[in-house]
């Protein structure tokens, strides 16, 4: 993320607009001061005169459509004279002239407008260590406060979603319709342990995932009502035991779709209720409580859902509690058990005459639903987004001083300097987010102008306590050198591109310059007290499922760093014959096998070595499996590493569909042996003529010959696609300098997905 800080002198604050594929940025620049022209992106502007004014009015330029503006979330919003958001900032950036334009976006469609400065915006040197007013900051909406969006550069194109569930549900339906209008979705109501419709009301291919809420009402039953019997021996235990029963059945119900295709579901948890309801204070928490039943059957799902594939949790009551629960439910008023939002729609208003009329419930109970229904359907987008990868981040990159720890080491860590800063608050936050990267499989390194011995020796007095130490880094690059080339060295060492890295650094100047050379790097850093939560938080740095290569990733990048030192110190045969290469096949043909979660990961991730590019879902490759399709995995061990499983080859009846490998086996000829045994295969199932087909992608430069060095000749070629053929007498050039570690582990049997 690139920041352009401007002078709101409306909210008299410095706040900050996200900027994508910047030029050099300025700071300072006083919005109101700017007169912009404005319109359709690259059409003609509507007008010329369209100012910012310090009113919070839009000045020279009347329509109700653009009436006021403000910051928030570190946007700039402009909204219609009722007071509904119209435009959205999406991304700002200088042309080469030094005029500044911003793209707007409308929040529920594609329609994007721009604002451009009439005037330029000052010279680059105007770029300094800038302040940020606290006053009247405007606050981060609940939204994104759970769920930030800092880390987001691929829209997430998500265009049909299945909603299953009781009258909640169906509120959620209205209400994501009127907030998404570019997404379709479809309300199927489950209340009881009722069956679902053979099919739902489109073809199960069609929707990118459902979203299940099985009502507490149904699950509890009403027999929690009559609160004395809790009072009765056994009581509170049948209460639970039945509440598991029931939620068993309906889950399974609710969950066909996905048991018999493999539809993405997330499945949403019970509210618990805001205050334990219980016969005496002694009895709080205990298991008569009913508060406490529900955190248990909340428990209780998250076990269950396990047992399913392609199936997660979408923890609502962690939302609920986030945003206020006062806000939200409606156990204040309903019986407890409900677990729906408050409204007063059931109220007669008036028609039944009263002492003293029913006031509007907002006036004592003041509700959030609105809030409360974007955090819930952002909460199911993020969780898609993780599933699916989508701009997914392998490593984070922290500098030291003012980022890692307050102040700078070489000047006030000094022993004449005491006291040292506080090491409490967001430093110990960000050491503890480290570890917790690290459990994610997520690589973290160092790139500080600092001494590196200096560092190493007063470490341990600095980082106090010790949540974090410098060996925890998988690369660290402290030295005087411009950090965009130690971003560079890292990114090499790791073998990961520059767009799956994040960049921590408290430094405007350090971040505008990482970006000018890697454009792709997300920057981060400016405000500490966000630090934690977009990295904690963000969609890109979670992951569906840790397998074992996730979290054996970094030693395994530690051993690729010994293994290249040896690569540059002996010839390249001797290299080769020194690592000792073993290799084991697994033929795949169902979903229910422990390497599925593995092929989904390693197929959505890999850029460099994939011949085709192509990202599957669970539902496309059980298909792929049920429709005849073959897949292979393969795990390597040297002996530096055992690496795991780091390929898949896809095959079906004499063509080589996708073939992927980890780019942390690249350089051992690990491809052309898999490549040769996936031949062998196919010739004995008794394939004439075997194709290889080969797309051409950005970033797929190291697999582009792999089918000519095997022995396959090229038949055809367009623009980006590439056809390979081997036919029946020709040889495949195979290393000898790899094993065959066992024979092909033969899995699985019928796929039952």
């Amino acid at each position: 993320m690139n920041e352009i800080f401007l002078n709101n002198q409306w909210e008299g604050t410095v706040m900050s607009i996200e900027l994508h594929n910047a030029e050099p940025l300025r700071s300072g620049v006083p919005l109101d001061k700017i007169t912009w022209s404005f319109g359709l992106v690259g059409d003609l502007p509507l007008t010329s005169s369209f100012v910012l004014g310090r009113s919070g009015m839009v000045e020279g330029y009347d329509n109700a459509n653009e009436a006021t503006w403000s910051i928030s979330g570190e946007r700039l919003v402009i909204r219609r004279r009722d007071g509904d958001i119209m435009w959205v900032s999406l991304e700002a950036r200088y042309d080469h002239t030094g005029h500044l334009t911003i793209i707007l976006k409308h929040p529920l469609s594609e329609t994007t407008f721009s604002l451009i400065q009439n005037t330029p915006a000052g010279p680059v040197e105007e770029l300094n260590v800038l302040v940020i007013s606290t006053k009247t900051q405007n606050s981060i909406s609940d939204e994104d406060y759970l769920f930030p969006r800092d880390l987001e550069r691929t829209p997430d194109n998500i265009k049909k979603v299945l909603l299953i569930g009781s009258c909640l549900t169906a509120l959620y339906a209205e209400k994501f319709r009127e907030m998404n209008s570019t997404v379709l979705f479809d309300y199927v109501p489950y209340n009881f342990a009722s069956m679902l419709p053979d099919v739902p009301p489109s073809p199960i291919e069609d929707y990118d995932f459902q979203y299940v809420q099985i009502p507490l009402r149904t699950v509890l039953g009403d027999r929690v009502i009559w609160a004395s019997r809790f009072n009765e021996e056994g009581f509170d235990d049948s209460i639970y035991n039945d509440a598991c029963d029931v939620l068993d059945v309906m889950l399974k119900t609710a969950l066909s779709y996905n048991v018999k295709a493999g539809l993405l579901s997330f499945v949403s948890n019970f509210i618990v209720p805001q205050v334990d309801i219980v016969s005496s204070l002694a009895a709080r928490g205990g298991a008569a409580d009913v508060a406490a039943i529900v955190r248990r059957l909340n428990e209780y799902l998250c076990r269950r859902l396990s047992d399913f594939r392609n199936v997660f949790l979408a923890d609502v009551d962690a939302v609920a509690a986030s945003i206020g629960k006062r806000y939200i439910l409606d156990d204040m008023i309903y019986f407890s058990s409900h677990g729906a939002v408050a409204y007063q729609d059931w109220d007669d208003f008036g028609r039944i005459p009263r002492n003293e009329p029913i006031p509007d419930l907002d006036t004592f109970y003041p509700t959030k639903e609105m809030t409360f229904m974007k955090a819930v359907y952002r909460q199911a987008v993020t969780s898609y987004r993780s599933v699916r990868s989508i701009d997914q981040v392998k490593a984070v990159i922290f500098d030291l001083d003012n980022t890692l720890w307050r102040g700078q080491l070489a000047e006030h860590y000094r022993p004449d300097a005491l006291p040292w800063p506080h090491t409490d608050g967001w430093p110990m936050g960000i050491w503890e987010t480290i570890q917790h990267l690290r459990a994610r499989g997520i690589l973290v390194a160092i790139s500080s102008k600092n001494d590196l011995d200096d560092v190493r020796e007063r470490w341990d007095d600095v980082v106090n306590p010790k949540f974090v130490s410098i060996d925890d880094f998988a690369s660290v690059k402290i030295n005087w050198l411009p950090k965009a080339g130690n971003i560079v060295q890292i990114c090499t060492d790791f073998n990961i591109k520059p767009k799956n890295v994040v960049f921590v650094d408290d430094n405007p100047v350090e971040r505008a310059s990482v970006l000018a050379a890697l454009p792709d790097v997300r920057v981060i850093g400016g405000n500490p007290y966000l630090t934690r939560r977009i990295l904690l938080h963000a969609a890109e740095t979670q992951i569906a499922y840790m397998t074992g290569e996730s979290s054996r990733r970094e030693q395994m990048v530690r051993r690729q760093v010994e293994r290249e030192q040896l690569r540059v110190s002996v010839g390249r045969e001797v290299f080769l014959a020194s690592l000792q290469t073993r290799i084991t096949f697994t033929t795949i043909r169902s979903t229910e096998q422990t390497e599925f979660v593995r092929i989904l990961e390693l197929t959505n991730k890999t850029n460099q070595f994939n011949t085709t590019g192509k990202r599957w879902t669970f539902e496309q490759v059980a298909a792929f499996l049920n429709d005849g399709g073959q897949i292979m995995t393969f795990r390597i061990q040297d002996k530096f590493a055992e690496y795991g499983l780091v390929g898949v080859v896809y095959f079906r009846k004499g063509e080589i569909v996708q073939y992927l490998m980890s780019c942390r086996v690249l350089g051992m000829e690990v491809e052309q042996f898999v490549l040769a045994e996936i031949v062998r295969l196919l010739r004995a199932e008794g394939a004439e003529t075997i194709v290889g087909t080969l797309i051409e992608t950005r970033e797929n430069t190291p697999c582009r010959e792999v089918f000519l060095r095997a022995g396959f000749g090229e038949q055809s070629q367009d623009q980006t696609t590439r056809i390979f053929i081997l036919n029946r007498d020709d040889l495949v050039a195979f290393p000898t300098h790899i094993q065959l570690a066992s024979n092909i582990v033969e899995c699985g049997g019928r796929n039952d997905n």
